[in-house]
């Protein structure tokens, strides 16, 4: 029996490293990190949108692709090794799962076509449900909101933001809406942007009232954090091959530094402890569509594990490059920052293995 991504699902992230490789190397990203080439930016997101990366999860029925999570797993993998300066974690993740889970059928209907169509797209603010900062704080009362929630994901091209509070109730706010600041938060991560949100007495549509469990708040938290691990995946993945490549190249004492042992040895342990974490967020998200029981405890241990791993690659990956590993020239940084913010977004791997010791009655 074979176990690993199927046909379509290496066709369909083929398609997407491709692009990235064609339309956006390593210079292009640069100027877009440095705000040079914001047209760019736009380019690539459409061109993503033509291939599909917003329809993954939407219904057929509401124009989307009908897909599961293990491929939008397969395609985060390839944004992350291609360093996309793009949102997909939460317009293209999180936001229809909470829709899936937690909306009513006439707000699914609305939204899963309006996402479709690419008329909607969201923004995610849920670091208030699963561990909020000091001082910040979201009240939702009478369809209105009013706080302030650090680290929202995604908020480029964004129309809307999805919120959560720490009960799990979730709700859409619109850009446009009178009471809304929004602020740039300084990351090390500049392939992404993150915000800080301030509401006053904003207008929220609440999902589905009726509904009153966390259901909707732990299934796209959980499929976030499946797919935040295989973007970081796929980041740890283009560092090993980057120091695979320069050791064959760079050389020392009239030989190349791959012939060295400790060289050897760097690569080999980098690769034999990432290779597991293909097969751990595979059967995660395979566990997220048709193992709903298990779901939580396996995003839990595919984000922590593997951002520990990645930590590790991204270090060690870096030392075989020597000094010029740290300089701008090689752009290992950009791989090496986003598995670092990968590591703590949607929680870090200390608040993720308390989650997971709970899930298990620990």
């Amino acid at each position: 029996m074979y176990f690993g991504l199927s046909e379509d699902q290496i066709f369909f992230q083929d398609n997407v490293k491709k692009f990235l490789e064609d339309n956006a190397p390593l210079d292009t990203i640069k100027k877009i990190t440095e705000g040079e080439d914001l047209s760019t930016k736009d380019e690539l997101h459409q061109g993503l949108i033509n291939l599909g990366i917003n329809n993954i999860l939407i219904p057929e029925e509401n124009g989307g692709l009908g897909l599961d999570l293990l491929f939008a797993s397969a395609v985060s993998q390839s944004l992350g090794e291609g360093i996309a300066t793009l949102p997909f974690v939460g317009p293209y993740v999180i936001a229809p799962i909470a829709i899936k889970y937690g909306a009513s059928d006439s707000q699914k209907e609305k939204l899963f076509n309006e996402m479709s169509q690419n008329l909607i797209n969201c923004g995610v603010g849920f670091s208030e449900y699963f561990g909020s900062r000091d001082s910040s704080n979201l009240s939702i009362s009478n369809n209105k909101i009013t706080g302030r929630t650090l680290f929202v994901l995604d908020v480029d091209f964004a129309s809307h933001v999805m919120l959560c509070d720490k009960k799990g109730q979730i709700g859409l706010v619109s850009i446009e809406s009178k009471g809304i600041e929004i602020i740039n938060l300084t990351t090390v991560d500049k392939t992404r942007t993150y915000k800080e949100m301030i509401f006053k007495d904003t207008p929220i549509e609440i999902l589905d009232k009726t509904k009153t469990s966390t259901e909707a708040a732990e299934m796209a938290l959980n499929a976030g954090r499946i797919v935040a691990a295989a973007d970081s995946l796929g980041a740890s993945q283009a560092m090993i091959n980057k120091a695979v490549e320069y050791s064959k190249e760079r050389k020392q004492f009239n030989r190349v530094i791959g012939s060295f042992q400790a060289v050897k040895h760097m690569c080999a342990e980098m690769t034999a402890e990432l290779e597991p974490c293909y097969s751990l967020i595979w059967h995660a998200a395979h566990s997220f569509d048709d193992s709903h029981e298990d779901s939580k405890l396996m995003a839990c241990l595919a984000k922590s594990h593997t951002s520990e791993v990645s930590k590790m690659v991204s270090k060690k990956a870096t030392e075989v490059h020597g000094g010029m590993g740290f300089t701008d020239l090689l752009g290992l940084h950009f791989w090496f920052k986003r598995i670092g913010l990968n590591r703590h977004i949607l929680g870090s791997p200390e608040i993720v293995r308390e989650e997971a010791a709970k899930a298990q009655g620990l």
